[in-house]
């Protein structure tokens, strides 16, 4: 049985972007949701507001974390952020949305 890499996919339109988060992956969750949101609305993420102006990071990615049971098979939080509905899932889908 070989292993592969999960891709990272992305589909925007106008109304919405989509994108895949490894939640195996080093890089925090809350990171991955300015990235998002800094691509919908077509700006670098240093000029959005602090997400803990929005939700708590710290708690984001607890909700998200591996367990010591697996990953989290169901379950998602939506939240706004920089006038965008942000919808992330169990399965590391990053939905963002105009609010």
């Amino acid at each position: 049985m070989t292993e592969t890499t999960p891709q990272s996919i992305s589909v925007s339109t106008t109304d919405c972007y989509v994108t895949q988060y490894d939640r195996l992956d080093d890089a925090p969750l809350s990171v991955a949701v300015a990235e998002a949101v800094a691509t919908y609305r077509d700006a670098d993420p240093i000029d959005l507001e602090p997400l803990y102006y929005a939700v708590n990071p710290e708690a984001l990615e607890r909700l998200f974390e591996p367990r010591a049971d697996g990953l989290r098979s169901d379950g998602s939080v939506t939240f706004e952020y920089n006038d965008c509905s942000v919808t992330v899932t169990a399965d590391g889908e990053i939905r963002v949305t105009a609010a």
